[in-house]
């Protein structure tokens, strides 16, 4: 499966991962899963929203009585230049942990699926989870229709051109109330399971975290011939701010990063006019991402006020903690601790996912495998194929003990 996978999106130059929602390099990965589903003699599925569903025991959640279903799975999407593992590692581990149960001669007593859910990086139009926030109801199909990508193009134009129904979009509560459970493995996205020397662990919760844009408004001028003291100059204001929340960050033991950047008029030789500037912040519990962000707001507001330029924020998205279901948590502990010489560690995250989006309707937890150099979101991201196996083989315990009972 990793081989198939391996050259689908990947950009050659950088090693990296280019696959956008709704592209041909996404069309390519879809194409991928449900060649999977049907290898295995599963019900592929395609739901409201284009999420794709391959289903063992049921032709699709309409069969399912409420909370029988045990679902499994991730991601094939990726940011810019990203990994290989974040995202795929959940669905091809899924499809193997499937294979496992079956050489185990495993007898599911509730219908089992696996899911691709769509548009989860948000690399395209700038908003994480698409396609479960629209199952869940976490987004509007009003809000949806006015994602745009860098091009100018829409959501429902690029869906349309992908081949899908724009119009369809929107909650899907009757497929959520068939699911009981959802485990999402995935590779860790630090270094806790490789201090501990651990290959697998369980998620405990997904901190609060959300993406702000900053807009420093100034004004545009010769480069060469405009005096210091006669600029107002928001590239200073914009640098002053990273500095600013690299410190609060620091100061409050939370995240903040200042990742992507748009400059107008863009000019070597020329004053900028606008420099729109996007952080993303996270912090373990609300009061602090709260702390963080007003320390971050106030040191724009101040240095734009010295430099004479204008400044606007605007909060583009937002998801509060997640703490996992404990029961499901303290299940899946118990699950995997049966075979192993000690407990295995629980551990927080502060990277979003579906599984923290699905959990304010839905049962929900996580596994994370060990990645060795913590590196995430760029090529250099990487687990072992022995601590990827021994994913595999907790993800089969773990759905063995929750369908097949």
């Amino acid at each position: 499966m990793w081989q198939e996978l391996r050259p689908l999106g990947r950009n050659s130059a950088t090693g990296g991962y280019r696959r956008y929602a709704w592209t041909a390099a996404d069309a390519d990965c879809r194409a991928w899963f449900r060649a999977q589903a049907e290898a295995r003699g599963l019900a592929y599925e395609l739901d409201r929203n284009g999420n794709q569903w391959a289903w063992l025991g049921a032709t699709g959640h309409q069969d399912v009585a409420p909370g029988e279903a045990v679902v499994t799975g991730s991601h094939l999407d990726s940011v810019p230049d990203g990994g290989a593992f974040d995202g795929p590692l959940g669905v091809v581990s899924s499809f193997a942990a499937l294979d496992e149960l079956r050489r185990r001669g495993a007898d599911p007593a509730k219908p089992l699926a696996i899911v691709n859910f769509g548009d989860e990086e948000g690399a395209r139009f700038g908003l994480a989870c698409v396609g479960s926030r629209l199952t869940a109801g976490a987004l509007t199909p009003e809000a949806a229709h006015e994602l745009r990508d860098a091009d100018g193009i829409s959501l429902p134009q690029a869906m349309e051109r992908a081949g899908y129904d724009p119009d369809a979009i929107g909650p899907d509560p009757e497929r959520l109330a068939a699911i009981g459970a959802f485990v999402e493995l995935h590779v860790e996205q630090g270094r806790a399971l490789d201090l501990s020397g651990d290959p697998v662990g369980v998620a405990s919760a997904i901190w609060p975290h959300g993406r702000w844009r900053f807009d420093f408004h100034g004004e545009a001028n010769h480069a060469g011939t405009t005096r210091l003291e006669d600029r107002r100059d928001p590239m200073l204001s914009y640098a002053a701010t990273v500095l600013a929340a690299r410190e609060q960050a620091r100061l409050a033991g939370a995240l903040a990063t200042f990742g992507k950047i748009s400059v107008e008029p863009n000019g070597v030789n020329a004053i900028p006019s606008l420099v729109r500037g996007w952080l993303d912040s996270r912090a373990p519990d609300q009061d602090t991402l709260d702390t963080v962000i007003h320390g971050i707001e106030q040191a724009a507001a101040e240095r734009a006020a010295r430099d004479g330029v204008d400044l606007t924020v605007v909060r583009e998205s937002f998801t509060p903690v997640v703490e996992f279901e404990h029961a499901l948590r303290d299940e899946l502990s118990a699950l995997l601790g049966k075979a192993a010489e000690r407990p295995v560690p629980v551990l927080g995250t502060g990277a979003g996912h579906d599984a923290g989006i699905l959990s304010g309707t839905v049962p929900t937890a996580m596994l994370f495998v060990r990645n060795p150099t913590g590196v995430s979101h760029s090529p250099a991201e990487a687990a072992e194929e022995d601590d990827c196996a021994a994913g595999v083989l907790a993800l089969a315990d773990v759905l063995e003990g929750l369908a097949c009972r």
